[in-house]
């Protein structure tokens, strides 16, 4: 057996050092135990570094000098470790420590320094995964000032960073701090809106801290606090009392243990040998620190295994005589070989996979727990790979606090703290308002007569005011005019308020400041609360000069020819359904002509003098009746609605018709919109500055020519107020694209959510248009030019359905009447001897012929006109004659030619007078 000295340095005084011993010297009896062939053997050589960095460098010096161990397992703290990682450099001694687990040791960049445990840093991400899931933009960081608290600081803080999360303000504790510089830190972070705490402290400390934060009424509801580690995986040693009492509702980051039956089967056995060693001490826990060192233990018995029969020797150094014993130390002859056979360890440990990763315990899970009771639940879990979960399961991807399980917060609330609250002794809120001389309406500051007083009023002031009074809690501020005290302007620009604000000197701006990408770098803004853009206000041109054929742009000229076309098409069809039977439509042929085009085209501007008596044509009317009705009301429409476009024409179009123009073109003094317009090409020389609505439009009156301007451009809000004065002279044209005013409040500031929310129930309630029509009452005869007007030509497209209908009805009218006409007449020219073309002659010559009858006939409608009848009175005298009918030449003798498509009797040439002859005269 070969027998290799190891060196020991725990601060045995205390509970860890105590549980140290006793996990090494188990897991060394355990190691070879179950491996009683191997040829080596550790021999422990204990030191006590009683909680003291000079005892602990004396005692490795003392192992490495005299001892000439290959390795030293320790030392217990991280500032202990710093000397001890410079000695075992100089001497190849690996220095294994499971509990030293500060950031900045690895900055030293010793290969003799390993840390068989995790990096206080490898749980920052889970701390911040935690943060993001709630949506806290703010914490504190309270920690011990010393080497185990400052030395996760920098890293928690750019994983807080990563997750858009600010720290306002550090808190650093002395470990030897009094209660009552605890309660004086404390009652300072309580004038503060921060409400989460991030806490990294021991459990002697941490208990303190507690007790005191309950004992102030920090640990009610409303506030949040989360823990690192270092409490949590040692919360067994905390006093019970502490945590039923003070520590209620508490999150914490803890380190994750599977639970084996290896690990409670190791408990036991701890315990037992514990008291047996310790008997002392009352109760004992074993906590994630003897298991660390029970598998530091064991790997280095694997690594030195590992190394063989080797000669584990040291190589002694030269020294004159009057050096000190640091230069007399040798060198280990084994120390680099030791190190690879480390780095090559891997076994399932007590914590699980033991492997190291660049000189550490390789991270693996963090639970996430709350402390309820005497115990801590656990919620949830973080990993590397997949970030919060509840279970340790591959699919649960989810980073949302939906994904943990339920959370008693502080003072029994189930409800998650918003993380902010304005304290009630806390400072009021220092607002800078801008120092206005012109456009009055937004902002206006007045300055008491013979005082330094000043009165704020304005339209972005009553809306900050009525945004204030939505929100769920009280908010305490002054209004400060950006203005020395003899009321002159105390900067040149609004930026200077916004580096006011991104500086700390005053905590928000409330005015008519514009959201820009530029701003939004240094400070943040709510959202906005009137309206976005860059409009550009032009007069309307002076139409002089009329177009005199505007009455035909109504309609496209497809429309035109379809409409005319129609007009023909129905003359020709009345005619065809109505000269056979009706005077009017009877004559010359010029005649028939002239009045089938007149009673079509006339249908359009008044009622017919023509009668018509065929059904037919009645319902063919009626359709053609519809379908003008509505082409006249739609042209009316159209052409007023064009001859109101032409009046309504603005002088500029667009911002190109300017630049070729080279006129001149207006903006607000001290706008933003003056760096746009440069963009934009527009010469300096071409620019002319207005302050006030007055001014605006008398330089807009003037016009380029005569020293004022063509165009005036501003953000939405200015020209909506001087469109409201003077509507009937300009219009509107939308511009650019701007996010609009909104309130602007440092980086992070919780206030911004909540005022953003209440901007909203604002904006979409009746305060806003209470607010608007105080500061901007428009008058009553104005045009809404804000609204686009156009209009476009009437096309076919628009109206084919209605030529459609018209189209068939008449088709279907002439079909009725041919079918009707061809069997009227089929056997007279059918029974006739001729040819083909003599026939067709013949129905050509009937088709012409009038058909006339008592009904239908000029003559006996003026005679019952003038007897005081009607068209019946006519039927009632032919069904009273008391004569035999005498067809006419022209009517054949068939009985189906006796009666018209109406009904009626026909009458032949002089039928009136065998009426008259064959009629009683009526007494």
């Amino acid at each position: 057996m070969i027998a290799v000295n190891v060196g020991v340095i725990l601060d045995l005084e205390t509970l860890v050092g105590q549980m140290g011993l006793t996990c090494i010297n188990m897991s060394l009896s355990d190691f070879y135990s179950s491996n009683p062939s191997y040829k080596t053997r550790l021999v422990l050589n204990v030191r006590d570094s009683k909680q003291d960095e000079v005892a602990a460098a004396a005692a490795a010096l003392d192992l490495i000098k005299n001892k000439q161990v290959q390795a030293i397992i320790g030392p217990q703290g991280s500032a202990q470790a710093d000397f001890l990682i410079h000695l075992g450099d100089k001497s190849h001694v690996p220095i294994v420590s499971f509990s030293a687990a500060s950031p900045p040791l690895s900055s030293l960049r010793s290969p003799y320094f390993l840390r068989a445990a995790q990096i206080d840093s490898s749980q920052v991400k889970a701390i911040s995964a935690v943060i993001q899931a709630f949506a806290w933009k703010e914490v504190v960081l309270i920690y011990v000032d010393n080497e185990f608290g400052a030395g996760i600081i920098p890293s928690l803080a750019i994983a807080l960073e990563e997750v858009n999360t600010r720290v306002p303000y550090r808190s650093p504790i002395s470990p030897s701090a009094t209660d009552d510089q605890i309660l004086q830190e404390l009652y300072k972070l309580m004038t503060m809106q921060t409400r989460v705490f991030i806490a990294h402290v021991l459990p002697t400390l941490g208990s303190r801290l507690f007790a005191k934060a309950k004992e102030v009424g920090m640990m009610r509801e409303g506030y949040v606090w989360i823990l690192n580690n270092g409490i949590t995986d040692l919360l067994s040693s905390v006093d019970s009392s502490i945590v039923a009492s003070s520590m209620q509702g508490v999150l914490g980051i803890k380190t994750y243990i599977p639970d084996t039956p290896n690990l409670d089967n190791f408990m036991v056995r701890w315990r037992m040998k514990f008291q047996q060693e310790n008997p002392s001490v009352h109760n004992p826990a074993l906590n994630i620190f003897g298991y660390r060192a029970y598998d530091a233990a064991w790997a280095l018995a694997m690594a030195v295994e590992e190394m063989g029969t080797t000669n584990f020797t040291y190589q002694m150094l030269n020294a004159s005589t009057d050096t000190t014993d640091l230069d007399k130390i040798g060198v280990s002859q084994n120390g680099q070989k030791l190190l690879q056979e480390l780095a090559n360890v891997t076994f399932a440990g007590l914590t699980g996979n033991f492997r190291l990763v660049d000189g550490q315990l390789e991270s693996t899970a963090f639970q996430i727990v709350n402390i309820n009771g005497n115990a801590a639940r656990g919620i949830g879990f973080w990993t590397l790979e997949n970030g919060l979960v509840r279970d340790l399961y591959p699919f649960s991807t989810s980073i949302y606090s939906a994904n943990i399980g339920s959370i008693i917060w502080p003072g029994d609330s189930t409800s998650v703290p918003k993380g902010w609250e304005i304290p009630t002794n806390g400072k009021r809120l220092k607002i800078l308002v801008p120092m206005k001389h012109s456009f009055l309406q937004f902002v206006k500051v007045t300055q008491g007569h013979n005082t330094n007083t000043f009165q704020v009023t304005g339209y972005c002031i009553d809306i900050f005011q009525a945004v204030i009074e939505k929100l769920p809690y009280a908010v305490a501020y002054d209004l400060i005019p950006f203005a020395f005290i003899d009321g002159r302007n105390a900067g040149s620009t609004y930026n200077d308020m916004i580096d006011h604000v991104f500086y700390k000197n005053y905590d928000a701006v409330v005015g008519d400041t514009t959201i820009i990408a530029n701003r939004s770098l240094y400070v943040d803004f709510t959202l906005p609360y009137t309206e976005s853009g860059v409009a550009m206000l032009v007069p309307y041109k002076d139409n002089k000069n009329k177009n005199a054929w505007v009455f035909l742009k109504p309609l496209t000229w497809d429309l035109w020819l379809t409409t005319g076309c129609f007009f023909v098409f129905i003359a020709l069809v009345v005619w065809i359904l109505e000269h056979q039977i009706n005077e009017e439509f009877g004559g010359p042929a010029a005649h028939q002509v002239g009045t089938s085009f007149w009673f079509s085209f006339s249908i359009m501007v008044f009622a017919q003098r023509e009668r018509v008596f065929s059904n037919l044509t009645r319902f063919v009317v009626i359709v053609w009746f519809f379908v003008v009705l509505i082409l006249t009301q739609s042209y009316t429409a159209s052409l007023s609605s064009l001859l109101m476009l032409q009046n309504l024409q603005p002088t500029v179009a667009d911002i190109d018709q300017l630049l070729k123009s080279g006129e001149k073109v207006g903006c607000q003094h001290r706008s933003f919109v003056h760096g746009m317009l440069k963009q934009m090409k527009f010469d300096d020389s071409r620019l002319i500055y207005y302050h006030s609505p007055e001014e605006c439009d008398a330089l807009l009156s003037k016009g380029s020519a005569n020293g004022g301007i063509a165009a005036a451009f501003d953000e939405t809000p200015y020209i909506k107020l001087v469109f409201s004065q003077y509507c009937n002279k300009y219009t509107m044209i939308p511009t650019l694209k701007t996010a609009g005013f909104g309130f602007i409040f440092p980086k992070g500031s919780p206030l911004v959510p909540d005022i953003s929310q209440a901007i909203l129930n604002v904006t979409e309630g009746p305060k806003m248009t209470e607010i608007e029509n105080t500061w901007f009452p428009s008058k009553s005869n104005c045009l809404d030019s804000t609204k686009s007007i156009s209009s476009n030509s009437l096309d076919l497209e628009s109206f084919w359905g209605l030529f459609l209908i018209a189209g068939a009805a008449a088709v279907l009218a002439l079909f009725i009447f041919m079918v009707m006409f061809v069997k009227k007449s089929w056997h007279e020219v059918t029974s006739s001897s001729g040819s083909l073309q003599e026939k067709i002659v013949a129905w050509g010559r009937r088709f012409y012929q009038s058909d006339l009858n008592p009904y239908t006939s000029k003559e006996a409608r003026d005679r019952n006109t003038n007897d005081g009848g009607n068209e019946i009175a006519a039927v009632e005298a032919l069904e009273n004659t008391n004569f035999p009918l005498s067809l006419s030449r022209d009517f054949g003798k068939n009985n189906d030619d006796i009666n018209n498509e109406q009904g009626t009797p026909f009458a032949e040439q002089g039928l009136s007078n065998h009426v008259d002859e064959g009629c009683p005269t009526k007494q």
